[in-house]
């Protein structure tokens, strides 16, 4: 069985995940595959760059990701582009990922930021949302990745609305209170999975 695991920006995937993780579960991360299809070497990097020039290039020839981030999140036209190159490879990346991880566990995770937005949802048999109020995604993902209001908002609007996410979701964890009840949530859910899954 695939779980997909999915959540806004700054409501703690990663942390959920590595909970997931401490009970054997193993999990992609389709944010560091999509890291791995522009790593230079890879066609992507090379459409990227021809496409945009070298200003999204930093001088030892990996991607400038914040360069990219600000022409790509101000213009949709620009966006559509770049998902048209990177979606496509980083979906064939993710399922050679998956297909070596379920010899090694009772299900696996793919945890994807835009689960819904990029059909990646089609690739699972479950949704897991981790959920936290925007106020906090807002707070917590200023004070992680030094980036401005005004960026996390629209980061926040190429992302679902909350509530339609929450609509998809066949379970969700609610990870606005402490590690302790994130933790016990992940545990349930694990038994739940394996219980009625396996």
């Amino acid at each position: 069985m695939i779980v997909g695991l999915t959540g806004g920006i700054g409501s703690g995937k990663s942390t959920v995940a590595r909970a997931f993780g401490s009970l054997g579960i193993g999990w992609v991360d389709a944010d560091d595959v999509a890291r791995e299809v522009v790593m230079p070497g890879e066609p992507a990097l090379a459409a990227i760059s021809e496409h945009f020039g070298n200003d999204v290039l930093h001088a030892d020839g990996t991607l400038n990701r914040s360069a990219l981030r600000s022409i790509v999140f101000d213009n949709p036209t620009e966006r559509k582009w770049l998902e048209s190159v990177t979606h496509p490879r980083v979906r064939e990346r993710i399922l050679v990922h998956l297909e070596r991880l379920q010899r090694q566990s009772p299900y696996v995770l793919l945890v994807s930021p835009l689960l819904f937005e990029s059909g990646q949802d089609k690739l699972v048999d479950r949704t897991v949302v981790v959920d936290v109020p925007v106020e906090l995604q807002l707070s917590r993902t200023r004070a992680r990745d030094d980036v401005s209001e005004a960026q996390v908002h629209a980061i926040l609007a190429a992302q679902l609305p909350r509530e339609e996410r929450l609509t998809k979701a066949n379970d969700v964890i609610d990870n606005s209170g402490d590690h302790a009840s994130m933790m016990q949530q992940v545990t349930q859910l694990d038994q739940h999975y394996r219980n009625k899954y396996l």
